[in-house]
């Protein structure tokens, strides 16, 4: 299985083959994910709901994402891999945005970084590219300006929130991301920016004509369901799986059943 690396991504787009990428914050998970040679795994600050509880991303810390980035490292197989840089982790300085992408890679392992916002993040995306860490970019409905949407709403419907995406997405582009995240948009303004740019885009939640897609493991398993977004699709019901897997346990350690002879050392 070849590793997978900044440029593999690139040549995906030059060549016109599909990216695909999925959420990752464990090393079991990765070892399962990366066997069947995905393109990228992303340590997302998703795992804020998914594994933490949290009722959105913002409480996420840089300390969390380390955490979880380096036992996903240790089960990756080849992939890209990918971490978000968590909020007000690179938004009010430079300084801040660089130091902490460092930490993620020289601590966490990751082999490149995640950052939500356009045209008003630029001096800190070229900071961070600058000092060789490959970034990506994440625009549309970016969840940590969740209390700014007021709420989890589809982006760009407008004309104006169109054209605001493009510039912040060729502003980007120019100031060094080598792909863009493209979260709940209209899927033709997906189709725009993904036309526009030399940069792969990864939908989700923003249709088909993207270069790439990425979903949330914990979705796309049916394991979390909190709520589910209407761009997930369910590829297995791995929650009802489990539920079904402690009661028998429960019951059979209650009635005798377990553990048999055949689980017990002679």
């Amino acid at each position: 299985m070849n590793k997978k690396t900044v440029l593999t991504i690139l040549e995906k787009k030059h060549i016109g083959e599909k990216i695909t990428m999925l959420t990752c914050y464990d090393y079991v998970t990765a070892k399962l994910i990366s066997s069947q040679d995905i393109d990228a795994l992303l340590v997302g600050d998703t795992l804020g709901n998914v594994k933490l509880g949290y009722e959105n991303t913002l409480s996420v810390t840089v300390d969390n994402m380390i955490y979880h980035t380096k036992s996903v490292k240790r089960g990756n197989a080849g992939a890209l891999l990918i971490t978000d840089m968590p909020f007000m982790s690179y938004e009010i300085t430079v300084e801040d945005a660089v130091r902490n992408a460092a930490r993620i890679v020289k601590e966490g392992g990751a082999e490149a970084v995640k950052v939500e916002g356009g045209i008003e993040i630029l001096d800190k995306v070229k900071a961070i590219s600058d000092a060789k860490v490959p970034v990506v970019g994440h625009l549309g409905l970016t969840p940590q300006a969740i209390n700014k949407f007021g709420g989890f709403k589809v982006q760009g419907r407008t004309e104006e929130a169109g054209e605001k995406l493009i510039a912040d997405a060729e502003a980007l582009e120019k100031a060094g991301i080598f792909a863009v995240v493209l979260e709940a948009i209209p899927g033709q303004l997906a189709k725009e920016v993904t036309e526009r740019l030399k940069i792969p885009t990864i939908g989700i939640g923003s249709g088909r004509y993207c270069d790439g897609q990425v979903l949330v493991i914990d979705d796309m398993l049916g394991m979390f369901t909190d709520f589910t977004p209407k761009f997930v699709k369910k590829y297995a019901d791995v929650g009802n799986t489990i539920k079904t897997a402690v009661k028998n346990y429960i019951d059979e350690v209650k009635e005798g059943q377990f553990p048999r002879e055949e689980n017990t050392y002679k």
